[in-house]
């Protein structure tokens, strides 16, 4: 809950050249650099992703989201015309929630081809490009991983149905961890990490445990209002496993801190916090954190660098403080960090 004088989604606003919204991943993963950002003194300074294991000592907890990205985004046909979709959920086998452009030329009842063999009809429309789509068949998954391109976010241009960069695309804009598919956008400050660094991790005895939060149309739903209170979030899956929930409570009990690769590992784990605990199991959450929130789970944050205005840059706010956080944009600009999805990171501590 915020204090004081409303915040304005005004003040999360920056300006980004063009030239900074990294396009395509680069060579290695690990090659990406890492912003640190120390809240106690105030401090910036810039590693390298690689350096990430000398900022833990051993018991250290890191807790990675592994859920796993569908191939969620295909382009159909009605008669003649191309409409780009992205698959958002699965309601019913063979019936799914999906977001559709140009979605003025498609209305309930019209069918959609997308493969030989693999059609559809439009069972429901709503607004802002939303239609349920029911399928003559029930494997939509299965033909999603055969036609279907990485969900890649508007502000990666991509020529249409771009075959050349799709494979590319499948791989690197997914986590070499990721287990369980459901997500329509990677949590992609876990981009950046390899089986190498994993290792070392580990090797220095840290602990690495792992969540699940299946990222939806919550993680990215533009900000339209003018007041940052008066925004909702939609909700998204998560789910804790018993054994991370006790060793992320042993952890608190001890001192010894707990670090989110990424927001959507935040917000899983302070939305699974009661009264202190995290507790294990799978629920739904609609948690927006902005300043003025405590954290009770996360003590340290591994992000990238997020959109102006976005929740996302909002909770990363709310966790380093709005002035700082501010500043060490302005020094990403200036320093020529890659921004966003492929781009560059930021450790908090």
């Amino acid at each position: 809950m915020t204090t004081g004088k409303p915040l304005r989604v005004s003040e999360f606003d920056y300006d980004l050249p063009a030239e900074l919204i990294a396009q395509h991943p680069l060579p290695r993963r690990d090659d990406s650099r890492m912003m640190l950002v120390e809240r106690a003194s105030g401090r910036v300074s810039h590693r390298s992703f690689r350096d990430l294991p000398a900022f833990f000592a051993a018991g250290d907890l890191l807790v990675l989201n592994d859920t796993r990205v569908l191939p969620a985004r295909a382009w159909g046909e009605k008669a003649g015309m191309k409409i780009e979709f992205l698959f958002v959920r699965e309601l019913d086998p063979g019936l799914w929630e999906t977001l559709c452009r140009p979605a003025r030329k498609l209305g309930p009842a019209d069918r959609v081809r997308f493969a030989p063999g693999f059609e559809a009809f439009v069972e429901a429309a709503g607004d802002e490009g939303k239609r349920v789509l029911r399928f003559d068949r029930p494997d939509v998954r299965a033909e999603l991983g055969r036609i279907g391109f990485a969900p890649l976010p508007p502000y990666i241009k991509r020529r249409r149905e771009d075959l050349g960069r799709r494979a590319e695309d499948l791989e690197r804009y997914q986590t070499v961890f990721a287990r369980k598919e459901g997500a329509v956008a990677a949590p992609t400050a876990g981009l950046h990490f390899t089986p190498e660094v994993l290792t070392a991790l580990k090797a220095k005895g840290v602990l690495v445990r792992r969540v699940t939060l299946e990222v939806g149309l919550a993680t990215f739903q533009p900000v339209r209002v003018q007041n940052v209170d008066e925004h909702r979030m939609l909700e998204e899956s998560y789910a804790v496993p018993l054994a991370a929930a006790h060793d992320i409570n042993d952890a608190k009990g001890d001192g010894r801190p707990v670090t989110a690769v990424g927001t959507t590992v935040v917000r899983a784990l302070e939305s699974a916090c009661h009264e202190g605990v995290v507790r294990a199991g799978r629920r739904a959450t609609s948690l927006f954190i902005q300043p003025g929130y405590e954290f009770r789970a996360v003590d340290r944050l591994l992000t990238n660098f997020h959109l102006p205005r976005s929740t996302l840059l909002m909770l990363v706010s709310a966790f380093a403080g709005r002035g700082l956080v501010m500043k060490a944009y302005r020094e990403a600009v200036r320093e020529r960090y890659r921004f966003f999805s492929y781009g560059d990171c930021m450790l908090i501590l």
